[in-house]
């Protein structure tokens, strides 16, 4: 039996890898890390863009393009990888946008994984993938990036696959409405985007 590690307080410590989006390592990402340690849990926050941060979704894409989404992968694996023999229970992975697909092509990948927390973004799945992880997905409605039909699929795939999947839409908001310093942004959005994310990382304990 496996004891998890709970902080002083006797909150739930999950072990979190968290994934910026294809602006960067942008405050706001800085600033989740923050919000999830001081909610007792242990974040390790990679920079794959080499301390690169950028304002447009253009210049973003651009700098992904240029660095593949391969090599982004195997940097992400790379942190990922020390930090799964340590510590019990097995790692979230949680990203923002491209953060996101990356995260969850880890987490699919990883048999130990524990939970799925995707800001803004998802990736394709593998018809033969196969897990039984819990998911939490923010997403905006409507989204440019991620769109109705991509969306249904994504989630049949999921269910398919075997994970507990929960999907939450915020209609008006956004791409990346959890970025205070993007034309994306909602404050109603973002603050209940994290009330559930923070609760669905407390129950992965329940």
């Amino acid at each position: 039996m496996h004891h998890r590690p709970h902080s002083q307080e006797g909150t739930p410590v999950a072990r979190i890898l968290l994934l910026h989006s294809a602006y960067g390592l942008r405050p706001a990402v800085r600033a989740a890390a923050d919000r999830l340690r001081t909610a007792g849990h242990e974040v390790h926050l990679p920079d794959l863009y080499d301390g690169r941060v950028v304002d447009t979704v253009e210049e973003g894409m651009a700098i992904k393009e240029e660095i593949g989404t391969e090599e982004l992968l195997r940097r992400a694996v790379a942190v990922a990888v020390p930090l799964l023999g340590s510590g019990s229970g097995g790692l979230v992975y949680a990203g923002f946008s491209l953060g996101g697909a990356l995260a969850q092509n880890l987490a699919l990948a990883d048999e130990g994984a524990r939970g799925l927390l995707l800001f803004h973004g998802t990736s394709d799945i593998l018809d033969e993938a196969a897990t039984g992880i819990p998911v939490q997905l923010h997403v905006a409605e409507p989204d440019p990036f991620e769109t109705e039909d991509w969306l249904n699929a994504w989630y049949l795939r999921m269910r398919r696959a075997g994970a507990e999947v929960e999907v939450h839409r915020y209609h008006g908001a956004g791409h990346l409405f959890t970025d205070p310093g993007l034309p994306d942004y909602d404050a109603d959005a973002a603050a209940l985007a994290w009330a559930a994310a923070l609760d669905f990382l407390t129950d992965l304990d329940a």
